[in-house]
């Protein structure tokens, strides 16, 4: 374009005059010699008039034009594959995406923290002392979580710490939001969290909503009737003589105290010391609510609910009946000379559990943040009560009631006698609830004193393969004993009102090496109970890398529950039982290995013929015996040799599966099937 000036003086836009000469400094030319810029545009010009026939003549090359690629992308040749490569891309993608829903549509759910692992008990006073007063404390259990990680334990419940006067060592609970300074600092136990998650574990605390110490705020403000404390605790008329009721309490002798100051008697079902709070009042219920609340908000994982039967008793007041009517009833002292139909699983109990539940689920909805919640009850030859506490199909309580009938494999050495504890348990279970077992805790004797020491790994191996969530009390991963303890030694209360049900025996200082004090106390000569004295051969250290060793078999058992699918997610099936042998096995629909175990719990050798057994190989390999020079032996079907207080595992591979034609023997909670070829589970 140019612009002409006319001569009226105005100027108007022309046709552009090219110019030949010009060439641009950024493009570069390539003339022939002898040619000018005017000859190019006339070639140019000339080849654009050249018949399309031309190209039809050249192959596709690299760096073709654009006239050319165009050219031949349109025929068939190119087209359709490149057609069909788009399709087929659609296609996968959408069958990727289906195969995925799918998968996440069958897979069964995932199972919780508190299902894997085994729940470790530790008893703060006896763990470990890290400051040398004789007793063990926060700091202690945080210089030893490396043993939690050597037993591949990911759940520790760690027995109560709160402020306490000590009447019943932290029990008797003088403020709910605060660490007593026996074992520490908020501090201490805020680091001692932070560091246990920072490891991968969990923290589960002691909560006792059923009563407080006498030295508690509500109960010095109760006794003195302020309006807004006055019914915190259960208060009766009564005097210095004539109590409301012949109830008696879990320690002995009556369940009421006279109280000078209000001029009245409270209710409390464990020590004096120990008053009942007044679960009946919506206060004391959001005041317990809210000590909930104050410890998830710090991160702990769960609670373990403390003697939660009693948290309601009947207003009315009357007297229990005696077991033994004929009994004088100034004669009755003991909690077993009555029946507990007034002060034990009232009407309403449940309710005020899931009401607990129920604030705790919040907290829950983070992924890897499950709070996780267990209640203490023992109910004895009452199991249908201990049930009670799995909720409903509706609403949730706890996610297991402990099971302690497994407590009392003592009482009778049969294979019998086994299969009955743990059927009493699998029978009476909601169906599709998760079963869990304890062996051993602070209230009861250790296995290796009331059973023996012969029968410590058998019952283990029991406990580390039935299905469900097993309870170890610390100190049986190595087959710790009870100490015997003298009159002038007692610590514990329970045992000052009468030696023989001192629970001191069963919690004796950890034994973690042959120095002095068992390693308990590096600092000072001082532990707060006296150390077994067996201790340089029963500790941690010794045994940990010793393959015979209970603690080696612990650690083995405990790794093959969690890495082996047919423990966490199969079927358990009953074998056989007679005077010696329980037998049972567990197995996993579409996984072809399978696992038998075989217990002896009786007091003599047997052999057992499983030749019956049409599901069972001819030929049977132990993979772990508690008696290890037997690791490795094969056995015929008709003929497994065990010892007394011997057990095996033994692993076997077929696809043939015992539970569908042993229906009425078998369980399963969390029921999957396992699709071999591709290594998934869905749900079946």
């Amino acid at each position: 374009m140019s612009y002409i000036r006319k001569d009226s003086g105005s100027v108007e836009l022309a046709d552009g005059i090219r110019n030949l000469g010009f060439q641009d400094a950024d493009v570069v030319t390539d003339f022939p010699p002898h040619s000018s810029p005017r000859d190019a545009v006339e070639r140019k010009d000339s080849a654009a008039e050249i018949d399309d026939s031309v190209y039809a003549q050249v192959e596709p090359y690299a760096g073709m034009p654009k006239e050319v690629l165009l050219l031949y992308s349109s025929q068939a040749r190119y087209r359709v594959p490149r057609e069909v490569l788009f399709w087929l891309t659609v296609c996968c993608t959408l069958a990727l995406v289906a195969v995925t829903v799918a998968i996440i549509a069958l897979s069964p759910p995932c199972l919780g923290w508190w299902q894997i692992s085994p729940v470790y008990q530790v008893y703060p006073r006896s763990f470990k002392d890290s400051d040398g007063d004789g007793v063990g404390d926060l700091r202690g259990i945080k210089e030893k979580l490396d043993h939690f990680h050597s037993l591949n334990i990911k759940s520790i419940w760690i027995s109560p710490f709160y402020r306490s006067p000590m009447k019943d060592f932290g029990y008797d609970v003088e403020d709910f939001r605060d660490v007593d300074p026996l074992f520490g600092t908020m501090e201490d136990f805020e680091e001692l969290l932070a560091e246990m998650h920072k490891n991968g574990l969990k923290l589960i605390m002691d909560f006792i909503p059923n009563h407080s110490s006498d030295r508690h705020r509500w109960f010095n403000l109760s006794r003195t009737r302020d309006p807004l404390y006055e019914d915190y605790y259960v208060w009766a008329d009564c005097n210095a003589t004539k109590k409301p009721n012949n109830w008696v309490s879990i320690f002995g002798n009556s369940s009421w105290t006279y109280d000078e100051v209000r001029g009245q008697c409270y209710l409390h079902q464990f020590l004096k010391e120990q008053p009942d709070l007044n679960m009946r009042n919506p206060a004391v219920r959001k005041e317990i609510i809210d000590i909930i609340h104050f410890w998830l908000s710090k991160g702990v994982d769960g609670f373990r609910m403390d003697a939660v039967k009693h948290m309601l008793e009947a207003t009315h007041l009357r007297d229990e009946p005696q077991v033994d009517p004929n009994k004088p009833p100034e004669e009755v002292t003991t909690e077993w000379d009555l029946f507990h139909d007034y002060t034990t699983s009232q009407v309403g109990l449940h309710d005020i559990l899931r009401e607990f539940r129920a604030e705790m689920e919040p907290y829950s909805r983070e992924p890897g943040k499950y709070r996780f919640m267990v209640t203490e009850s023992y109910d004895y030859e009452e199991v249908e009560k201990t049930m009670m506490y799995y909720g409903t199909p509706l609403v949730k309580e706890s996610d297991f009631p402990f099971n302690f009938y497994l407590l009392d494999l003592p009482q009778n050495a049969s294979g019998l006698w086994a299969k009955h504890l743990v059927d009493l348990w699998m029978s009476n279970m909601p169906r599709g609830k998760w079963p869990n077992w304890v062996v051993g805790n602070h209230d009861r004797s250790r296995i290796a004193s009331s059973a023996g020491k012969m029968y410590v790994r058998v019952i283990n191996m029991l406990l580390l393969t039935l299905p469900g969530t097993p309870t170890t009390y610390y100190g049986e991963e190595i087959g710790m004993e009870n100490i015997n303890i003298t009159a002038d030694q007692v610590q514990d209360p329970f045992g000052k009102y009468n030696l023989s049900n001192s629970r001191d025996p069963q919690r004796s200082p950890m034994q973690w090496n042959s120095d002095m004090n068992t390693g308990f106390n590096n600092l000072t000569n001082i532990t707060w109970l006296p150390v077994h004295p067996d201790y340089k051969s029963v500790n941690v250290e010794v045994q940990k890398d010793s393959e015979g060793s209970t603690m080696f078999q612990y650690n083995f058992l405990n790794s093959l529950r969690q890495a082996e699918l047919p423990f966490l997610r199969g079927w358990f099936c009953y074998v056989q039982a007679d005077a010696n042998i329980f037998s049972y096995l567990r197995e996993l629909d579409g996984h072809k290995e399978a696992y038998l175990m075989v217990l002896n719990f009786g007091k003599q050798s047997a052999t057992t013929d499983l030749s019956s057994v049409r599901e069972l190989p001819d030929q049977l390999k132990v993979l772990m015996s508690t008696n290890s020079i037997n690791n490795g032996k094969v056995f015929q079907k008709s003929g497994i040799q065990t010892e007394a207080g011997e057990g095996l595992v033994i692993r076997y591979s077929t696809y043939t599966r015992f539970h569908p034609s042993h229906a009425t023997e078998c369980y399963v909670s969390e029921k999957a099937c396992y699709l071999d070829t591709v290594g998934i589970l869905y749900k079946c």
